[in-house]
């Protein structure tokens, strides 16, 4: 691998972080040498330039996957994952301290955060070299007896993955540890706003002994004319997108065009149910962790907190308290517990919903005002008295803000929970194992943390339902995504 034709030197970074274009296993520039600005969101400096992919790097990268297809699926599957593991290894050991700052830097989070999203991240590449000797097959007999079955799995082909800001790191070795235990080649197009982790991780895997071609990441400030160059091409056989579901219908009707195999991760409108009955400490602890991971710009973030009419008081006051409490600034500052949202529009947003939901009836406990100054930063905000209905309930908010409306029955609060398009996680809190595993069942979303408000895990199928998207990541099925089944008959 040459170097990179141009890096950027970023306070706290023990080594230059590339900024070119990553295809065929090299460092190059954009075709037409274009760059764009990435801010950091604390104060929004520039941070580095970084090179902006046109559809012909789409078309370069696509060739360069093409050509090493055949022989990275080809590889041995215990030599696949042990480029994973040895991947995983630098994220955890030489480069974590990097990887984490780097995400404070371009997305704004808090360094205790960024530092957990690299210990999630890092696992996908764990759990994946561990899957990739484990792809199963099948020999059978045909019931007519003269016959024989074998059933085998083979990787479906090129990649497209599609990835977002708010998690860096853990979206995109989300998609790679799958597709690379699998013997996919995979094209990536990073969010504009946080390309450099991308590109770091990139160069990781190139030094733990990734082919050339097998990987291409481009930056680009043109998504649409860059990932649509992908989707265009009859190469491509799968493409995996997380993000909102405005983009995800858009790109589930391109890949209509070729018949892609498709994942889609998208928008959530999570609820967060607290019973009567349930532990109330507990409660506010896994509020504070469903809300508040992130900032609050998660899909998995609980959106709208439905609260049982008995404890909907002291539910706010506790909870007012904890997020009162909370310090705002700059992601890695000492005692920092909320850092910057990542850029402007998503402050606008935020603001926008509280003022709309306040205007609707609700009102605000705490926070609620956007500070003066540099940077793109909104207070932990908690809201009372909420109209069901109110912008607030509907809209996902991606921000530290807590809606919070009372309900009298498990049959209301069902019909609540339910009454929206998404369905990707819930949560539930209640003393009553029955009554949490009722309300679990009943909820129409792919993922349930029933008294617990973290419920991501590498070894475990992460995805949704209705509009919240297609396909799993992570677990067994997650592998299963990125392979095709194959039927072999034969005569005995």
């Amino acid at each position: 691998m040459t170097s990179s034709e141009t890096n950027a030197s970023i306070a706290g970074i023990s080594r230059p972080v590339p900024t070119g274009l990553f295809v065929g296993g090299r460092w190059r520039p954009a075709t037409g040498g274009a760059d764009f600005a990435v801010h950091d969101p604390a104060d929004g400096s520039v941070l580095a330039r970084v090179a902006d992919a046109t559809p012909d790097d789409t078309r370069a990268a696509m060739d360069a996957a093409a050509a090493a297809a055949a022989g990275w699926a080809a590889t041995a599957p215990r030599e696949r994952g042990e480029i994973l593991r040895r991947t995983f290894e630098a994220m955890t050991g030489p480069r974590a301290d990097d990887l984490a700052l780097l995400m404070v830097r371009e997305n704004g989070k808090t360094l205790a955060d960024a530092r957990a999203e690299l210990t999630y991240a890092a696992e996908f590449f764990r759990w994946f070299a561990e899957e990739a000797v484990r792809i199963d097959g099948d020999y059978r007999v045909a019931p007519a007896g003269g016959t024989r079955t074998v059933v085998v799995r083979q990787p479906v082909g090129i990649a497209l993955a599609i990835t977002p800001w708010n998690f860096p790191a853990a979206m995109l070795t989300r998609k790679l540890g799958p597709a690379f235990a699998a013997g996919c080649p995979v094209v990536v197009k990073p969010a504009a706003e946080t390309p450099l982790t991308a590109l770091l991780l990139a160069e990781l895997l190139a030094e733990a002994g990734l082919p050339e071609g097998v990987l291409s990441v481009l930056p680009t400030t043109s998504a649409r004319d860059v990932a649509g160059a992908a989707m265009a091409d009859p190469r491509l056989r799968k493409v995996s997108f997380t993000g909102s579901t405005e983009v995800g219908r858009g790109l589930l009707k391109q890949a209509a065009d070729q018949v892609l195999v498709s994942s889609m991760e998208l928008g959530g409108n999570a609820p967060f149910i607290v019973c009567a009955d349930a532990d109330l400490d507990a409660a506010v602890e896994g509020a504070m962790l469903a809300k508040l991971r992130n900032g609050g710009e998660a899909c998995t973030a609980a959106n709208r907190f439905y609260v049982e009419d008995a404890v909907a008081d002291e539910f706010a006051r506790r909870l007012a308290e904890r997020m009162g409490a909370i310090t705002v600034g700059r992601g890695d500052a000492d005692g920092v517990g909320l850092g910057p949202l990542v850029n402007e529009e998503t402050v606008e947003k935020v603001e926008r919903i509280v003022r709309e939901t306040v205007d609707a009836g609700a009102r605000v406990v705490t926070g609620g005002e956007r500070p003066e100054g540099p940077g793109w930063f909104y207070p932990p905000t908690v809201l009372v008295d909420v109209p069901a209905g109110s912008p607030a309930t509907e809209e996902e908010i991606f921000g530290p803000v807590a809606p919070i409306v009372r309900f009298g029955s498990d049959e209301e609060v069902l019909a609540l929970a339910n009454g929206t398009e998404f369905g990707l996680v819930s949560y539930v809190f209640t003393g009553d194992l029955a009554r949490g595993l009722r309300l679990a069942e009943a909820l129409e979303s792919g993922m349930v943390g029933l008294n617990r408000g973290v419920i991501s895990d590498p070894a475990a199928p992460f995805g949704g339902v209705k509009q919240s998207g297609i396909g799993r990541e992570g677990g067994h099925e997650g592998l299963a995504e990125y392979l095709q089944t194959k039927y072999i008959s034969f005569p005995l």
